[in-house]
């Protein structure tokens, strides 16, 4: 079975309070923030190792962003992938999670045949969760979401959460699977496969690359969501001290409430 796992770059979760957005092009502003493959993808290449341990095969990892996604893609390869493809354009910058999708469907499409595409089921720094089905209808394939457990079973079998429990399902291959945080225990990566992921194919691609691309579904032209106005919030909070019994307190806080919905007191 060949495997394509689509993974993204992301700022590291520990550095956020320190990310800002730029007024201008209301985008996140991630200068000296260290990057990290998004949890969820951690998950999806690791349920990608234990497939390709079922049936055999290869996994490809395919992901979108600035050339410094290759260190990612590097540590995926360390993780157990057998090959990498990052397309870094500034003609697919801007991307929505619509013309991301289309990008990393043309992306998928340009470098190999796959009988399945995992992905995170969404990604820490939009967490939209859209692009898994997006990609499944960018390809024409079967595609799950909230997916927590997966094997081989004449078809992938599938079990993906829902509010009020648990479903399974088999699909159809060619599939894409949106596969949740915490749906398995990532196994660690050791000296070598870090020595061997050197060794391994990681190829940065362009836009003009990909095979029957249509620009106008491509970066900000491509995306139909557009960021609005953003407003920079002060994290200054002010402390005040209430004393008195425990019902003049309340009598306090009671004035306080008023005071902030803007009830008058009656005279």
């Amino acid at each position: 079975m060949n495997i394509a796992v689509c993974i993204k770059s992301v700022p590291d979760p520990e550095y956020y309070e320190k990310i800002t957005i730029d007024p201008e092009s209301k985008r996140l502003v991630r200068d000296g923030i260290p990057a990290v493959i998004n949890e969820a993808d951690c998950h999806a290449i690791e349920a990608a190792l234990r497939l390709k341990e079922q049936t055999g095969g290869t996994i490809t990892l395919v992901s979108m962003g600035p050339p410094a996604a290759k260190e990612q893609l590097l540590e995926g390869l360390a993780m157990g992938a057998d090959a990498a493809y990052l397309i870094s354009d500034r003609k697919v910058g801007g991307a929505d999670s619509l013309a991301t999708s289309y990008t990393l469907s043309k992306l998928i499409e340009t470098v190999g045949s796959f009988d399945a595409i995992l992905t995170g089921n969404e990604s820490a720094d939009g967490a939209t969760a859209h692009v898994p089905s997006q990609l499944g209808v960018w390809l024409n394939a079967a595609h799950a979401t909230n997916v927590v457990e997966l094997c081989y079973d004449n078809g992938i079998v599938v079990t993906k959460q829902f509010e009020t429990g648990r479903g399974k399902y088999r699909l159809k291959t060619p599939c894409v699977i949106g596969v949740m945080p915490k749906a398995n225990e990532v196994r660690f990566k050791n000296v070598r496969t870090i020595l061997e992921a050197k060794n391994k194919t990681l190829k940065v691609l362009s836009a003009a690359d990909l095979k029957d691309v249509d620009d106008q579904y491509l970066g900000l032209k491509g995306s139909p969501s557009q960021n609005g106005e953003v407003e920079a919030m002060s994290g200054d909070k002010e402390c005040k001290m209430l004393n008195g019994t425990e019902t003049e307190i309340a009598d306090q806080i009671v004035e306080i409430i008023h005071q902030v919905i803007g009830v008058k007191e009656e005279a």
